[in-house]
Parts: structure tokens; sequence; C-alpha cells
């Protein structure tokens, strides 16, 4: 059940997220076509467009992960026994465990301070609220963590088995 509910949540966020991504498409060709044909940028791209990259990216985390989307290196992982592969499975996971962590402790007053003290990116026409952008960072990284926790879980049971998994909950 749980594992279904991150799996959903993470679905969730990915559309949420290629959402974003394909609305800033056209932020970006209108400021290049202001920029170009009129001499005139769209005023707050830049704010827009790094804000949005980093929301971008932490809400498509969690789908990576559970999706095996994440980088390894199948020439060494292949020329490894199964409990070898295994292990260095388990490690990565941890290894991303701590990672997330480390985010979601170094975000989280800067979340709040953010909230609390409208903290914004921007001068004159646009001034886009940082607010939004660490929260999905918090989220993103929190479910991301889950979802390597998830994997640790499956990885042991695939392990006990005399097996590996090679992509995550979702396949």
């Amino acid at each position: 059940m749980f594992e279904k509910s991150l799996d959903t949540a993470a679905r969730a966020l990915l559309v949420v997220a290629s959402i974003l991504a394909f609305l800033l498409s056209f932020v970006v060709v209108a400021d290049v076509i202001g920029r170009v044909g009129f001499n005139s940028p769209l005023k707050g791209t830049p704010e827009l467009v790094s804000s949005t990259i980093v929301i971008v990216c932490y809400l498509m985390a969690s789908y990576a992960i559970l999706t095996g989307g994440m980088l390894r290196v199948d020439a060494i992982m292949d020329r490894l026994p199964v409990f070898g592969r295994g292990l260095l499975d388990i490690f990565g996971s941890c290894l991303g465990i701590l990672l997330f962590a480390i985010i979601i402790v170094g975000t989280w007053e800067g979340f709040w301070h953010a909230w609390d003290s409208g903290e914004y990116e921007g001068e004159g026409a646009l001034r886009v609220p940082m607010w939004p952008v660490r929260l999905a960072v918090l989220v993103g990284s929190t479910l991301s963590l889950l979802c390597y926790v998830v994997l640790i879980k499956r990885q042991v049971l695939a392990l006990r088995q005399g097996s590996v998994i090679s992509t995550g909950v979702s396949h």
C-alpha cells in the first residue's frame, strides 16, 4: 500500500514537473523572440527559468529513482556476482538516503525563512517568491529519500532470493 502511494505521488509530481517544463519553454521562446526581434527581452525570464529548473529537477527525482533512472556503471556491475551487485545497489541506495537527508536538513530552515520573510529573487518588474522553490526541494527530497528506503527493502528481499532488481518499484 505504501509503495503504491509513493509510486502514485512520484507519477503525479512527474506530471506537474512536465507541465512546468512545457510552460517554461514558452517563456524562453517569448524571451528569445523579444530579445532578437524587438530588442526587448521578456522581463524576469532569468529568475523564472532558474527557479523553475530547480522545481522541475526535484519534482522528477523520485520518479527517476523508482524507475531505475539514476546513473550506475553497468560495465562494473555486470562483471560482479549477484551478491556483489546486490550489495552495491544497497550501498548506492544508502548513499541516496544520506544525500537527500542532508538536503532536507539543509533546506528546512531556509524554507521557513523564505516563508516568514517573503524572500524573493529578482528586482523590478518581476519578483519570484523563493518559498515554492524551497518547498519543492523539501517535498522532492523527502519523497526521494522514501523511494530509496523502499528500494533498499526490495533490494534486500531480492538478494535473499539470490537475485537483484534492475529497476525500481514501478516496473
